[in-house]
């Protein structure tokens, strides 16, 4: 029977075990993820399983910030790496040093996650799409200053348009820091340097060489920038997350220019055709209202204007016989009204009674004496005739009724 061992010892041996065999230092694994995690660290720790095992792995930072999928739990796919024993775990493990979607490479899965993401928060929605101007004075283009496209960009808008001005930020397309001098680029012109749109583009290639307009940052500038942005990444079959948040797509950097630049000939055509049916409006207007003269002109008014003054004085005499009439009427009436009024005022007039034998009787007050129980014996008392007054001792008071 062989000595006893530690733990720490057999564990050791394992370790130089695994780790001396060649067969284990690089191994692909394909399995599916299940507990995954990302630490803040930056680590990633998940199990890799099939139908019959499971092994713990782990992907450390350096390698984890090389991935363009987010990996998750029930994901199919192939982790690439070396096999070793953790020592204070007691355990095995694989360290992935790179790892793929089982069926589609790294990149589709990256352009699929990153898609479904920001179309949820809604910046490829067709609703926030701004209209392109139909007279543009100024185009910005953010592209590589060499290659095929500006040339293509120029050439276009130049033969449509000459008189276009055409502005240049030259960035780098691809590789790194390419995404950031995109987005940049997108930012000055709104920020610094407006223009009435924008191409942003490239020319064709692989995924991996459009791979900077589909970075999020690049994405996220299109969708932010006021002035509309029309993508000219790659070819016709090209799609590009660019293309999803643009204004406008276009297959090419041509059709870009195109859509940007209105045909000068296009336009004079246009403005012909506005011309040729603007003078047949004015023509057939004024044929229309030479007619409507001419049918005034024929009218008794202009032909006997003097008969049509006649008869109007006629009938302005007629009127002024009507008028004078009915007031010598109206103040007819009236005069009597005033007469039937001065009749009735002289019925009940003081002085009509003076007239006809009576007097008013007085006190030395003022008031006047409709009663003998108003004097007292020995008052003073003032007659009015109708000719004067008397003054008079009231010498007897003597009731009648």
């Amino acid at each position: 029977m062989s000595a006893a061992v530690t733990v720490s010892e057999l564990t050791r041996y394992l370790a130089n075990l695994i780790g001396g065999d060649s067969a284990l230092r690089n191994v692909a694994v394909t399995g599916e993820i299940s507990n995954f995690k990302r630490y803040s660290s930056g680590h990633c720790y998940f199990n890799l399983k099939d139908r019959g095992a499971i092994i713990p792995c782990v992907m450390f930072r350096s390698h984890a910030s090389r991935m363009r999928f987010q990996p998750g739990d029930g994901m199919q796919v192939i982790a690439s790496g070396g096999v070793n024993v953790y020592a204070e775990g007691g355990k095995y493990q694989l360290y992935v040093s790179s790892m793929v979607p089982e069926g589609i490479g790294d990149l589709a899965a990256a352009f699929e996650q990153l898609k479904a993401r920001l179309a949820g928060e809604g910046l490829f929605d067709e609703a926030r799409k701004k209209p392109l101007p139909l007279y543009p004075r100024q185009i910005g283009i953010v592209t590589s200053p060499t290659g095929a496209v500006l040339r293509d960009i120029f050439r276009v808008s130049k033969l449509r348009f000459p008189g276009i001005r055409l502005v240049l930020k030259p960035v780098q397309v691809q590789g790194a820091g390419a995404a950031e001098q995109i987005a940049a680029a997108i930012d000055f012109f709104n920020e610094q340097y407006p223009v009435d749109v924008l191409i942003v583009g490239r020319g064709g290639g692989s995924m991996e060489d459009l791979w900077s307009f589909n970075e999020e940052i690049v994405v996220r500038a299109i969708y932010r920038s006021r002035i509309p942005v029309i993508s000219a990444v790659g070819h016709e079959t090209d799609f590009t997350l660019a293309d999803f948040a643009a204004d406008r797509r276009a297959a090419t950097p041509s059709q870009a220019a195109e859509f940007a630049v209105r045909d000068a000939g296009e336009l004079a055509r246009y403005l012909a055709g506005l011309e040729r049916r603007m003078t047949v409006s004015v023509r057939n207007f004024l044929a229309s209202r030479h007619g409507r003269v001419a049918d005034l002109m024929g009218r008794q008014v202009f032909r006997q204007p003097k008969l049509m003054l006649a008869q109007r004085q006629q009938g302005t005499d007629l009127l002024r016989e009507r008028l004078i009439a009915a007031t010598a009427s109206e103040i007819t009436r009236r005069r009597q009204q005033v007469c039937h009024l001065v009749d009735k005022l002289e019925l009940v007039n003081p002085a009509g009674v003076l007239r006809r034998g009576y007097g008013i009787v007085q006190r030395q007050d003022g008031a006047v004496v409709s009663s003998v129980e108003q004097v007292n014996m020995g008052d003073v008392v003032k007659v009015s005739l109708s000719d004067g007054y008397l003054e008079a001792f009231v010498t007897k008071t003597k009731e009648v009724w």
